[in-house]
């Protein structure tokens, strides 16, 4: 496990590597129907129109098309925000989790959720798996501790949410693009 766990580490960013460019009027308008606004990673996406399309679509396509309760999904991404050092990721997604009713207490105690009795056992079981698909290594006991509380339809759901928001901070710190200002 990546033991880059320290979010707000100073840890800043040289000038991002692509400019931070206007959404074409269609991925403006879809990401407006969506509910969105556009962040400087879709202004950075931006600059190759069909990417950003695709991005967002998958984006809030586990945003809005999934069973697993958000709250428990955000908790997933803040994790491997975690675990990436990942910023950007951290601060969207925490304004998000508090949104989804994740508690303040639950998101200190997210580094330590191992030991912490915070967490239930549906929780505990998608932190894990979340932690291996990071590693690239699910172990049997976690896939059947995670089967245990979830149904197959919900293990993908799980599966793809945990491996896009591994994605996210690659590609974030690859062009670099920096945390917007508000």
């Amino acid at each position: 496990m990546c033991q880059r766990c320290a979010i707000g580490s100073g840890r800043g960013l040289p000038p991002s590597r692509v400019p931070l460019a206007e959404l074409p009027p269609a991925q403006s308008e879809r990401l407006a129907a969506l509910g969105g606004r556009p962040i400087n990673l879709y202004r950075a996406l931006a600059n190759q129109p069909d990417m950003l399309g695709a991005w967002m679509e998958f984006a809030w396509a586990l945003r809005l098309q999934c069973r697993i309760p958000r709250e428990l999904r955000e908790l997933v991404i803040l994790r491997e925000a975690q675990a990436f050092g990942a910023d950007y990721e951290w601060v969207h997604h925490r304004a998000m989790a508090l949104r989804a009713g994740v508690t303040e207490e639950k998101i200190e105690a997210l580094a330590g959720w191992h030991e912490s009795e915070l967490f239930s056992g549906p929780e505990r079981a998608a932190l894990a798996y979340a932690e291996g698909v990071l590693d690239g290594d699910v172990a049997e006991p976690v896939a059947a501790e995670l089967a245990r509380w979830f149904d197959p339809a919900e293990v993908v759901e799980l599966t793809v949410t945990a491996g896009f928001y591994a994605m996210v901070p690659r590609v974030l710190e690859a062009l670099r693009v920096p945390l917007e200002a508000e």
